[in-house]
């Protein structure tokens, strides 16, 4: 067996985030609505008892919501973010190997703690005090074991919010509670395909064979095996990778038809792409404009197109990113068409300090360098968008509906908490 490894999970993570500064919303069901309101993406428990799912339609259901007293908040990722980071924070105190593996979830390393569940139970209640969310600690001697634990700690009251399979048996014991479809990594095809060799339940797939399996499969589901066998084979990530692509989409709020409102959406978006582009210090050398109708209403004519455009040598300066988004999008743009989304996705990426220029280009000038990281800096100070380009629009009617949008508590001078 390995050395301990805890999932720690955040609880119905956005939904405890509105809780945070709404207590009146404690212990009513509440819901929050992806990017335009479209779809629900998040439910806390007296919501999942209603028999709402994710993903249902809020225009379909906004009837019944109203009759049960739901409590419908618009996604607000600015709110989720920084809440996330508190949790992270507070977690690197307990270990000095934390993976965050998303934004409601991290692995921690527990090798060298006499009483990992102690150390868990401690964790937990520091968590809870210090930032307000509430959250599950799962442990086991390896990621997956880890992840079954923590399912285990949440859906067991007597377990406190803290399961520990320590030993063969608890593993047993947990795995016999779980669908095959709930162990980490094995999806709905996979799981049809597994049927089909008589493995139906996890404790079928952990007396699986490994070297058959990788046969059958790959060496992904060898691993998952060989980790619910207790046999780590999956590492914690220190360092967050490079990202390999960076995309900027967005449904826009009502149907949009002309070209210049059209620019004025992918101005901003490419903005926003190229400021996640310059946090990790990278540039891109090629871009994909995308435009898209709503292929949700047949009665409207459909059209979907994309145009790559290369650059010719690699930058994260906005301003030659945008020329380069709305060339594509003269290219692709067709009059007529009621447009639902458009967005840009950013290939080639490379660290900025390794482009190279050529005899007739240079890579990015200090200056403008130096201008692009004074702009991220005012708007970081003072509020997204506060300093931006003049073909991003000033009105926006373009923008994302948000009828349901909470304050920005954390992050906003202008709405913090009123008591």
């Amino acid at each position: 067996m390995g050395a301990p490894i805890a999932l720690v999970d955040c609880n119905n993570f956005y939904a405890s985030c509105e809780r945070l500064f709404q207590p009146a919303l404690r212990g009513k069901p509440v819901v929050v609505l992806s990017n335009n309101d479209g779809c629900v993406i998040a439910r806390s428990n007296e919501a999942k008892a209603l028999g709402i799912k994710m993903g249902d339609a809020w225009h379909l259901r906004r009837d019944e919501f109203e009759r049960w007293g739901v409590q419908v908040r618009s996604s607000n990722y600015t709110l989720y973010g920084d809440l996330s980071a508190r949790v992270m924070r507070v977690l690197s105190d307990f270990t000095p190997d934390l993976e965050v593996y998303s934004i409601d979830e991290a692995f921690l390393g527990l090798t060298g703690f006499a009483d990992p569940e102690t150390h868990a139970r401690r964790l937990r209640e520091t968590v809870g005090l210090n930032t307000g969310i509430p959250v599950c600690v799962g442990i086991g001697p390896t990621k997956t074991l880890a992840k079954v634990a923590n399912r285990t700690a949440k859906k067991e009251p007597g377990s406190g919010g803290v399961c520990y399979l320590v030993d063969e048996a608890a593993q047993t014991a947990a795995l016999a509670r779980l669908d095959l479809g709930d162990v980490w990594g094995i999806g709905h095809r996979l799981q049809h395909h597994l049927a089909g060799m008589g493995i139906t339940t996890p404790l079928h797939l952990r007396e699986a064979c490994p070297t058959m399996i990788r046969r059958r499969f790959n060496v992904v589901v060898q691993r998952t095996v060989m980790e619910l066998q207790g046999i780590p084979c999956i590492d914690l990530e220190h360092g967050s990778p490079d990202a390999k692509t960076i995309c900027t989409s967005r449904s826009f709020g009502r149907a949009v038809e002309g070209f210049d409102e059209l620019a004025e959406a992918l101005t901003a978006y490419t903005s926003y792409a190229a400021q996640k582009l310059r946090r990790q210090g990278l540039a891109t050398a090629s871009i994909t404009v995308m435009l898209t109708t709503n292929r949700h209403k047949p009665e409207d004519a459909q059209y979907h197109a994309t145009r790559s455009v290369r650059l010719t040598i690699g930058t994260s300066d906005t301003a030659r990113l945008i020329r380069a988004a709305l060339w594509g999008l003269k290219g692709i743009y067709r009059p007529g068409f009621r447009y639902k989304k458009c967005g840009i996705l950013l290939l080639d990426l490379h660290p900025a300090a390794t482009v190279q220029g050529s005899l007739f280009l240079q890579p990015d000038q200090p200056r403008r360098v130096q201008l692009m990281a004074t702009v991220d800096a005012l708007n970081a100070r003072y509020g997204k968008d506060r300093v931006r380009y003049a073909a991003s629009g000033m009105d926006r009617p373009w923008k994302l509906r948000a009828e349901h949008l909470s304050q920005r508590y954390t992050t906003r001078w202008g709405e913090l908490l009123s008591v």
